[in-house]
């Protein structure tokens, strides 16, 4: 009786079985899939930082813009822990009447100061000729300002904080800031249409 033979299977190294190299059928699935994982992982990055650019438009430039308020940014630490230094502030105007204890208040410390600080309403006064005033004072101080705050110099209330964007406005300057902030806003524009384009051209692709 024979001695039964099992046939040898030929070994394929890097070649599929069209004899194509390239690893075989699933190199390549494998290949597909990880190009696919890069492509989506490349979409969320495009995603977060098309994100970061439109709130920071929104925030830096478009609310103030929409309400009316002026902006500043915290150069001290008086105002810690609220406000840290380089802080941004948006500040909507508003009246003494409108103000009450309690409330953060911007204003200069002198009428004609080109100064201006940020300070919280710890108490109410009256000068000689029954003008009302208002006492404040820094979160981080031990005592209260020396001087009360006269109605002609509120600049306003803060409306929100932004941390650390204070530094990056005052790097770039009013004027500087808002050029840039509305050319990123065009390039958000540009980069969305961008990847709209790409991603209709991949359908059609894959069709």
């Amino acid at each position: 009786m024979g001695k039964a033979v099992t046939p040898e299977v030929p070994q394929r190294t890097g070649r599929d079985f069209g004899g194509r190299r390239g690893g075989g059928a699933a190199t390549r699935i494998f290949e597909i899939r990880r190009r696919k994982r890069f492509a989506a992982a490349g979409r969320w990055v495009n995603l977060a930082v098309l994100l970061f650019i439109f709130l920071t438009a929104l925030a830096l430039i478009a609310i103030p813009q929409a309400t009316g308020s002026r902006t500043y940014s915290v150069l001290s630490n008086s105002m810690e822990p609220t406000y840290s230094a380089g802080t941004f502030l948006v500040v909507k105007p508003a009246a003494l009447s409108q103000l009450k204890y309690g409330d953060l208040v911007t204003y200069r410390p002198a009428p004609d100061s080109p100064e201006v600080l940020t300070h919280r309403i710890v108490g109410f006064g009256a000068t000689q000729n029954g003008e009302r005033t208002l006492v404040t004072k820094g979160d981080n101080a031990a005592v209260n300002d020396a001087e009360p705050v006269q109605a002609r110099q509120i600049m306003g209330k803060p409306l929100y904080a932004v941390p650390l964007a204070g530094y990056l406005a005052s790097a770039l300057g009013e004027a500087d800031r808002d050029l840039l902030i509305m050319l990123a806003v065009a390039g958000l524009a540009g980069q969305c249409l961008l990847l709209i384009y790409l991603g209709a051209r991949r359908r059609r692709r894959a069709r």
